[in-house]
């Protein structure tokens, strides 16, 4: 028979649902611009980080291993992020979600490592800078050779 802990489980599914939380005003914010990811993604990618921290944390005694775990997320979350980005001859689109994508693993991340205040405060300036920034980069004149084209 399998030995649960209830209290492991109760302590990670709450930190879970925290990285879940901090990822949701970005995942609404690029739902709400039609972008390529959205309300299911952010929050995905932010759990699953977190999730990944949290298996780390529990089989490895040795920061080693546990930085390689979380070197991986950043390399797979950064492979996920390309797939956002598209260049349509001169333009390139996606850069913003792209980025966001990897704010929000490193989010996950945060959480998981019970950095609390990284995580709100990389969920709180990436929130603002997409909401703000999109209208501050509305009143900037088009430039033909610029590829940050995803607000």
């Amino acid at each position: 028979m399998i030995d649960i802990n209830w209290s492991v489980v109760l302590n990670h599914s709450v930190t879970m649902m925290v990285a879940y939380v901090l990822a949701f005003p970005i995942a609404w914010n690029r739902e709400s611009e039609t972008k390529s990811a959205g309300i299911r993604t952010f929050p995905l990618v932010s759990i699953a980080s977190c999730g990944f921290v949290l298996i780390a944390m529990d089989i490895f005694n040795e920061p080693g291993a546990q930085a390689r775990i979380i070197d991986g997320i950043i390399t797979g979350i950064g492979f996920i992020g390309g797939g956002a980005i598209l260049k349509n001859g001169s333009s390139v689109t996606g850069l913003a979600t792209a980025a966001s994508i990897w704010g929000t693993a490193a989010i996950g991340i945060a959480v998981g490592t019970h950095r609390l205040e990284i995580a709100l405060l990389l969920s709180i300036v990436t929130f603002i800078t997409l909401q703000v920034m999109s209208k501050v980069k509305s009143k900037v004149p088009e430039n033909e050779d610029r590829c940050d084209n995803d607000s």
